[in-house]
């Protein structure tokens, strides 16, 4: 909820919009709302300069978030200004057009980010403006959790068990709720978001994304309401079932700020205690929420995690230049169903159910050696929920380069994953209608079957579908002796 105030003559005040596309529970807002009348910005900046650009699915997100943000600030006089170049001019330029007294921010937490929000809240306060950051995309701060000796956590486990108890406490804290009177003082030119070109043109691959997704603040709460009645119940074995709609979905509202964290930690502890049947549903899913704290921690803590493998031996690992199992893989063409399926689900989507993630990312760093940043910048382009902290991390998991991160020996048979949770293979089925009409002793291994079988339902491996890139024996013993290259380590040894 939103109250507008009736009258108002204090002078203007700025929030400047990131990663929190929301009016609710937005406490930068509500700051910015009890400073002055109230004026918004968002600045795209797409150059590089100040942090990495936008890939493609997320300026679609982008576009419809703040299309949906822009009409409800509207609704309650409050002018949203875009501007398309660089911060740090940007928004000292801004305030000055505005007369703006103050300007409010929610803190993000990049290596990138840091020096640039000190920078212009430097120069701001300089000039006596009184400039604010604030907590608002993540429960815990990054420095607030500790080890005993005072660093950083490099363990999940360790981490969830201290960081829950702050989850509890900043989660029990009321929600802001700002009382709003807009700015309709000094006009500030605003470009539009026809300007920016966010959206696909040629070829327009959003159908799929407009079908699936609503993005903003009333779609996201929308799909937390639908995950609480409907998804939670089954959550903790459902959210390995690719078939299913397992999981919440949302990823890519958290992404943009859509709905606060604090909102849906709530909501779902709220479900566990009136329902206690689901409990270990809810606590399941609370320890994903824990593992996108981590993951912001990390790098906080380690502002090169996303460019850099985290674990110094995996900086000399023996990757190999491929571009064709790389656009193999892109386009999902590698002969194994599952994973065609998750890269095909991605790219008509933007999204990949978390499971299929695994195998895919599995697949590409050590049945093709192909380093993990190709997968990061890949994931970073398609994905409608990329984020630095989440997707760097999810890839360096996978490739076993990151913290806590599963062994790089563990491999992942893609068939048996499939025939796991995919048993009557009607996620690959969907995504592979080629090869949909094998039986399921088949539909995850179509290279096994019978030249028969594969004539008769006009099945032909190398044409009509791609026989496997890499023989999965091959691609697995082809991974250990890379792994044996990185100073002396043997197969079997984590690093």
């Amino acid at each position: 909820m939103v109250e507008a105030r009736r009258t108002d003559d204090r002078p203007p005040a700025l929030i400047w919009l990131r990663d929190d596309l929301r009016l609710d529970d937005n406490p930068a807002l509500a700051a910015a709302a009890a400073d002055g009348r109230l004026a918004a910005l968002y600045v795209l900046d797409d150059s590089g300069k100040s942090g990495r650009p936008l890939g493609g699915a997320a300026r679609w997100w982008l576009h419809n978030s703040l299309t949906s943000l822009r009409a409800q600030l509207e609704e309650i006089g409050v002018p949203l200004i875009l501007k398309r170049g660089t911060p740090v001019v940007i928004v000292p330029q801004v305030v000055e057009d505005l007369g703006a007294t103050s300007v409010h921010w929610t803190r993000r937490y990049y290596g990138w980010s840091k020096p640039m929000d000190a920078s212009i809240k430097q120069s701001l306060i300089a000039r006596g403006i009184k400039v604010e950051s604030h907590k608002g995309s993540v429960l815990t701060e990054p420095w607030e959790i500790k080890t005993g000796s005072g660093g950083a956590f490099k363990v999940f486990t360790p981490f969830k068990r201290a960081a829950i108890p702050s989850c509890d406490a900043w989660a029990s804290l009321a929600a802001s709720i700002p009382k709003v009177t807009g700015f309709s003082g000094n006009t500030v030119a605003s470009e539009t978001l026809a300007d920016w070109n966010l959206r696909p043109k040629e070829p327009d691959w959003s159908a799929g994304l407009a079908d699936l997704w609503t993005p903003g603040e009333v779609g996201a709460a929308a799909k937390l309401n639908a995950f609480l009645a409907n998804g939670i119940a089954g959550y903790k074995e459902n959210r390995n079932v690719p078939s299913l709609i397992g999981t919440s979905r949302l990823s890519p509202h958290l992404r943009f700020g859509e709905i606060s964290i604090r909102r849906v930690w709530n909501a779902v502890r709220a479900k566990m205690a009136s329902t206690p049947e689901i409990k270990e549903h809810g606590e399941t899913f609370l320890s994903e929420l824990v593992w996108r704290e981590f993951s912001t921690q990390l790098v906080y803590h380690f502002e090169d995690f996303p460019d850099q493998s985290w674990k110094p031996n995996f900086r000399s690992f023996p990757w190999i230049s491929d571009s064709r199992a790389l656009k193999a893989w892109q386009k999902g063409r590698t002969g194994y169903p599952i994973v065609d399926a998750g890269m095909r689900e991605l790219y008509a989507t933007g999204w990949m159910h978390n499971r299929v993630r695994m195998i895919v990312g599995s697949f590409l760093v050590k049945h093709l050696l192909q380093d993990w940043r190709h997968g990061e910048a890949w994931f970073w382009d398609t994905l409608v929920d990329a984020d630095i902290a989440n997707n760097a991390a999810g890839w360096q998991w996978v490739a076993g380069s990151g913290a806590d991160a599963a062994p790089f020996f563990r491999i992942f048979n893609p068939m048996t994953q499939a025939e796991t949770f995919d048993p009557k293979g009607q996620y690959v089925r969907h995504w592979v209608p080629e090869i949909a009409r094998l039986p399921n002793s088949l539909i995850h291994r179509p290279f096994d079957a019978p030249a028969p079988i594969l004539q008769s339902l006009g099945i032909t491996l190398g044409e009509t579908y791609p026989r496997p890139i890499i023989d999965h024996a091959t691609g697995r013993a082809r991974a250990l002796e890379a792994l044996t290259s990185i100073k002396g380590m043997s197969a079997g040894e984590s690093v």
